[in-house]
């Protein structure tokens, strides 16, 4: 149980953060032992954040059937690394990047991309400026979101950053971009639960979507609220410490 809160906790925090919720799940999991850290417990945690995010932008889905142009251009911008996850799950060569020399690197260099691009002046806004140039760039970044490190709000918001979005702006990008994405990953995450003969995992998963949807609501909630006000770089000094420390593990 406990394992199962705190699995939940960083799941509901790192998703929204640019700090790459995968590869915590994976240290915490590592290094605490845990025994309940699985795929299905991680889309399972993913489902949780999945609702959140479609609780706390229900206003713009619901805009999203007045200008529909918006709503593709987010599909679009989610596809790649929907397909490209796709068959990196299929063919099982996912689980080759879950490793600590490969977080520890994506952990720095992405920081740093990342402290780069927060440096830009912006002042473009998502339903004026998302054009399919932006659409196009960003899903197709998105992609390196599959190694663990990296971080998919990290590099959404890297990337819009760097197309001149104003914070709150390229980090609302990531959010609305996560919903088809943790859509797709919550279906495969709900066939297996509804599937499972065992009541035990049934539990566990269920318990995880609640407390990871609680994190992730306050998450987006107050993160949306410090990029108002605050650069990113609590976030960037974060990852380079983080990956600085994980380097000096891994080559120990």
């Amino acid at each position: 149980m406990i394992e199962i809160f705190i699995l939940s906790l960083i799941q509901g925090i790192a998703e929204f953060l640019p700090i790459s919720s995968s590869s915590h799940l994976i240290l915490i999991s590592k290094y605490l032992e845990f025994d309940n850290q699985s795929l299905s417990i991680d889309v399972s945690l993913h489902i949780g954040s999945f609702l959140a995010v479609i609780i706390y932008f229900t206003n713009d889905i619901k805009n999203f059937f007045k200008n529909k142009i918006i709503f593709y251009k987010i599909l679009l911008s989610s596809l790649p690394v929907m397909i490209v996850g796709f068959f990196l799950v299929e063919f099982d060569v996912i689980n080759k990047f879950r490793n600590i020399e490969t977080i520890a690197w994506t952990t720095l260099i992405f920081g740093i991309l990342l402290y780069i691009s927060d440096k830009f002046k912006a002042d473009k806004n998502i339903y004026d400026n998302f054009s399919y140039k932006s659409v196009l760039l960003i899903g197709l970044m998105q992609i390196l979101s599959l190694v663990p490190g990296v971080s998919r709000s990290g590099i959404a918001i890297t990337t819009a950053r760097l197309l001149k979005f104003k914070r709150a702006e390229a980090a609302k990008i990531s959010f609305l971009i996560s919903i088809p994405i943790l859509g797709a990953v919550s279906i495969f995450g709900l066939k297996n639960i509804f599937l499972s003969e065992s009541i035990e995992f049934t539990k566990l998963n269920l318990l995880s979507i609640i407390i990871s949807f609680v994190f992730s609501f306050l998450t987006i909630k107050y993160f949306l609220r410090y990029i108002e006000k605050f650069s990113l770089n609590i976030f960037v000094y974060y990852r380079v410490f983080l990956g600085l420390v994980l380097i000096i593990l891994a080559y120990l």
